[in-house]
């Protein structure tokens, strides 16, 4: 919660390529405060993956912040998809550095860099357009026309079970961001008023809920996607973080997750995402 102050203090009013940046790097820090997830890291434990914790997280996050503050001041200046991508792959370069080789943030880098551009890009013509909107208009055909990763999990996945997968999501506006988790954020903050975190567990139920997972695909298959699925939307139709005992609730669907190996790490970037498109444009 304290967190989040930190950037309500001083809402945005002119374009800060920094503070862009640091914004970014809260949002991605404030998914790791978040439990729980099912399935992820958080700051009570690791969740499926046996790789990575919640240190390892908070250092990679801080490590991001400079870059997404450069895509931020790249995306004012107009840049190509060219320039943001290289941006990008020394952002994982210094990622990978940090974390002695483990893949923390590399979805995150890429859906949360190309916002970070998109509101450069929006903070200095002074335009009101949905961020999500701008990546589609200003980079979308490039984003689909890039050179694909063919060993990510994330890209293996999507070809196997014919899931769009991050491109997809990126090159139309972040529909799961807009339609799904900042609807969620919203209407969360009506049933947990003064419990951010409770916020970001439902949001996170309901991205789950909804999105094709790459990740869930290369860990569980399509069974694993139906399993992790109906588990967030049983929680999300019996009321949610609305309901008493809502939190023992969640935490089981997190042990079965844990049990199954499967870690949505997909939806924890929406996630993350969907906190940085609220708070920039609730605040400009």
């Amino acid at each position: 919660m304290n967190l989040a102050l930190r950037w309500q203090a001083a809402p945005q009013r002119a374009f800060d390529a920094e503070q862009l940046g640091r914004l970014a790097s809260l949002c991605l820090t404030l998914e790791v405060e978040t439990y729980p997830k099912p399935g992820l890291v958080s700051h009570v434990d690791n969740g499926a993956h046996r790789d990575m914790d919640a240190a390892l997280l908070r250092r990679s996050a801080n490590t991001l912040a400079p870059f997404f503050s450069e895509l931020a001041a790249a995306g004012a200046e107009g840049a190509g998809m060219g320039r943001l991508r290289a941006i990008g792959v020394a952002a994982e370069v210094a990622m990978l550095a940090a974390t002695s080789g483990v893949n923390t943030h590399r979805g995150a880098i890429f859906g949360l860099g190309l916002l970070c551009a998109a509101a450069g890009y929006r903070s200095a013509l002074g335009i009101r357009k949905p961020l999500g909107e701008l990546v589609s208009q200003r980079w979308g055909e490039a984003i689909l026309d890039g050179p694909i990763s063919l060993r990510s999990h994330g890209a293996v996945a999507s070809r196997r079970y014919g899931a769009g997968g991050a491109r997809a999501e990126a090159a139309c506006g972040f529909p799961s961001v807009y339609n799904v988790a900042v609807p969620a954020l919203h209407a969360a903050r009506q049933l947990a008023p003064h419990d951010e975190e409770a916020v970001r567990v439902q949001t996170c139920m309901a991205l789950i809920a909804e999105v094709a997972d790459t990740n869930l695909l290369h860990r569980g298959g399509a069974d694993g996607l139906h399993f992790a699925q109906a588990s967030a939307s049983a929680f999300l139709a019996a009321g949610g973080i609305g309901r008493p005992g809502w939190h023992d609730r969640a935490t089981g669907i997190h042990r079965a997750f844990v049990a199954r190996n499967l870690s949505p790490g997909g939806s924890a970037d929406l996630l993350a995402m969907a906190l940085f498109v609220d708070r920039f444009e609730s605040g400009c």
